[in-house]
């Protein structure tokens, strides 16, 4: 059972039946050489992420995934875990908070494995020693959102930081994540390119995940700065608008990676390891390109099979 807890809120496999006759007259010995030809093709057969036997419970069955609020709040989760746990026997226990947070947990061996976009603060945890097998799997693009009347008129445009600093001088309400997320951590890096150190009324803080922050943006008339992913996931439910879109310095990319079971004693190394092995498997891979793409008409995350930045230490 997938466990999932938010911070900012509260059979084997089937087989297939023999025959009792194969070619009817078939000599005994050939008989069994079919078999035992079928037997190990079943085997071949078994997924890759099966690290334990058929009906072999994991022995430390609990894995532990901190991961950022966007692919928990899009419910790409919800569609990619499942399949995980049933064909594994482990339980994922997923705690979405933001990547800062999550890369915290890992820095302190209180997660199994890491789902973030802070690649600075990612490739930080990598030298050091503290992650391995990190691995970018996806990514999509960060918008700057507001009010449909967008008052400072920044709509259209495709230079962040410009887009900033308009906000900023005309004291526009803007509502900041304020809590070390990636979102977070990318808006304080365009803030400091547009040359604005963001204070006053104009500039409050929420201190939640990328989901209630939207919300809290669209009921104040607001502008903030999102992922793309969970800003479709909710977007009929707000009154908020994509303002600045696919501009070079708003990509968003997402890595997956283990915490050292070596530095960690109480990591579950290898259900870490079969889960770090499962999402950046080419049948993820298949799974996220079409994630949203019926609902939304687009993928809510872009798959980086063919893009991989991998660091093994």
């Amino acid at each position: 059972m997938w466990l999932a807890f938010m911070a900012h809120s509260s059979s084997g496999p089937g087989h297939l039946p023999l025959k009792e006759e194969i070619g009817g007259s078939n000599p005994p010995c050939a008989t069994i050489v079919l078999v035992g030809l079928l037997f190990f093709g079943l085997v071949g057969c078994a997924s890759p992420f099966q690290s334990q036997g058929a009906n072999q419970k994991p022995a430390v069955p609990e894995v532990i995934l901190a991961t950022t609020t966007s692919v928990y709040d899009t419910g790409l989760l919800d569609a990619l875990i499942p399949s995980f746990e049933k064909e594994t026997g482990y339980q994922v226990k997923t705690i979405a908070v933001g990547s800062g947070a999550a890369l915290a947990m890992g820095e302190r061996g209180e997660a199994d494995v890491l789902l973030t976009h802070d690649p600075e603060s990612e490739a930080k945890l990598v030298g050091e020693g503290a992650v391995l097998n990190r691995t970018t799997i996806m990514h999509n693009f960060f918008l700057v959102v507001g009010p449909s009347g967008d008052p400072t008129g920044i709509q259209g445009g495709r230079d962040a930081p410009v887009a900033m600093r308009k906000i900023a001088a005309a004291k526009a309400l803007f509502v900041s994540r304020g809590d070390d997320s990636g979102t977070h951590v990318k808006e304080k890096k365009l803030w400091s390119a547009a040359g604005v150190s963001p204070s006053g009324s104009w500039y409050q803080v929420t201190g939640q995940g990328m989901g209630q922050t939207l919300v809290v943006a669209s009921e104040k008339v607001a502008y903030t700065l999102t992922d793309k992913g969970t800003f479709l996931s909710l977007k009929k439910n707000l009154t908020l608008e994509a303002m600045v879109e696919d501009a070079p310095q708003l990509l968003n990319t997402y890595s997956v990676m283990q915490v050292n079971p070596q530095r960690f004693s109480r990591v579950n190394g290898t259900g870490g390891e079969a889960l770090v092995r499962y999402l950046t498997s080419s049948q993820v891979q298949t799974q996220i390109a079409s994630f949203g793409v019926a609902k939304f008409g687009e993928p809510l995350f872009i798959p980086d099979l063919e893009k991989r930045e991998k660091t093994a230490r």
